[in-house]
């Protein structure tokens, strides 16, 4: 027999009808919920009328689940997503070991949503675990007007709100000339693949001015997903393998570079960048549209829909390809040089030195000095 039962509404700050308590067990539903009937011989709890009951999150059970995780579909409330990523974040730099005590650590910090992520939670982490980080956001200005000045606007904010020192490092005090300038040479066509050059010095130059020996970038799983289906795409096949490492560290280079978010899927970090009230820019690139990138990034958006685990299948994938070596190996073991102004002199190895900056390059001149 059914036996009616008194229940207490639960509502948010906003005086918003989110829930019922019923025996103890919180129902989540909408307000055309009015009556509950509970079998006192049993746990079930019936309702009156076309009435949906809101998922819990399948971790805590109390509170409701507001996503699916993408890469296993799982359903998590906002507290427990939260907490579940920042473990994943902390599990992936233990596991790789990326870290050791008292290290500098510059934080390439575009203002975006990955590198504002990225800054919130090695804070978090190197605060909670106690790594023994010094943490220092390092940020490029490439001179695109209208898109970089009003993020570097929000870095400096990100400065305040994380108590972290900024640097900024631009293309102009480095090459004398901005990225507007170089597409207004070379076309808008190429301006990636000039851009991408330029910051990778920038970076490292940037970090060697401060004493730092350490990056860590925010490219997240989509990033290294789309840069394999890119090196595919492109018959670069002796990329792959580098291209998903979570740390590289050039040869002759004294700047390592690390990903801690390398398994985190973009939609992941930009639900906890919402669900923390980050403040990150959001503005796309002015000259991004036009790049071959986008073609990867819409394949890899096609294939997720269809296999949500593509992400990461595709990183593994990358994972395992191996290139059969040809020929004897070459010496490693080459004198290195940094100089004053950052660049860096390798010893005689055809093709692994710019002639005119002796910065790394695979060709005799590197691509940021053919402009000049």
């Amino acid at each position: 027999m059914l036996n009616f039962v008194k229940f207490f509404r639960i509502r948010d700050k906003r005086l918003r009808l989110v829930g019922w308590i019923v025996h103890n067990t919180f129902i989540v539903d909408k307000p055309r919920l009015r009556t509950l009937e509970f079998a006192a011989s049993s746990t079930i709890v019936k309702m009156k009328g076309p009435v949906k009951v809101g998922a819990l999150c399948e971790l805590c059970h109390c509170r409701k689940a507001v996503m699916r995780r993408p890469k296993n579909l799982q359903k998590l409330c906002k507290v427990c997503f939260i907490a579940v990523f920042e473990e994943e974040i902390h599990n992936t730099i233990t596991r790789e070991k990326l870290f050791h005590r008292g290290e500098s650590v510059a934080i390439g910090a575009s203002g975006g949503k990955d590198s504002t992520v990225l800054a919130a939670v090695m804070k978090t982490l190197n605060e909670r675990y106690d790594y023994g980080l010094h943490l220092v956001l390092l940020s490029i200005d490439e001179g695109i007007v209208g898109y970089r000045d009003d993020s570097l606007a929000t870095v400096k904010r990100n400065r305040a709100q994380y108590g972290m020192p900024l640097e900024i490092v631009s293309y102009k005090q480095l090459y004398d000339w901005t990225m507007d300038e170089i597409v207004a040479c070379t076309g808008i066509k190429s301006s990636c693949t000039y851009c991408g050059v330029f910051r990778r010095q920038a970076l490292d130059r940037g970090a060697l001015k401060l004493g730092i020996h350490h990056i860590v970038t925010g490219h997240n799983a989509d990033d290294m997903a789309e840069t394999v289906l890119l090196n595919l795409l492109r018959g670069d096949t002796a990329r792959i393998e580098r291209s998903v490492s979570i740390s590289t560290n050039s040869t002759g280079s004294p700047v390592k570079r690390s990903k801690p978010f390398k398994y985190a899927y973009e939609k992941e970090i930009v639900l906890y960048a919402h669900y923390r009230k980050l403040d990150y820019f959001s503005t796309e690139c002015t000259y991004s549209p036009q790049a071959f990138r986008g073609t990867a990034r819409t394949l890899l958006k096609n294939l997720e829909s269809v296999r949500p685990s593509s992400i990461l299948d595709i990183i593994r994938s990358g994972e395992q390809f191996r290139l059969k070596p040809r020929g004897k190996k070459r010496n490693a073991n080459r004198e290195m040089e940094v100089r004053a102004d950052g660049s860096v002199s390798l010893g005689n190895r055809d093709g692994n030195r710019c002639e005119r900056c002796g910065y790394l390059s695979t060709n005799r001149i590197c691509k940021a000095c053919i402009p000049s």
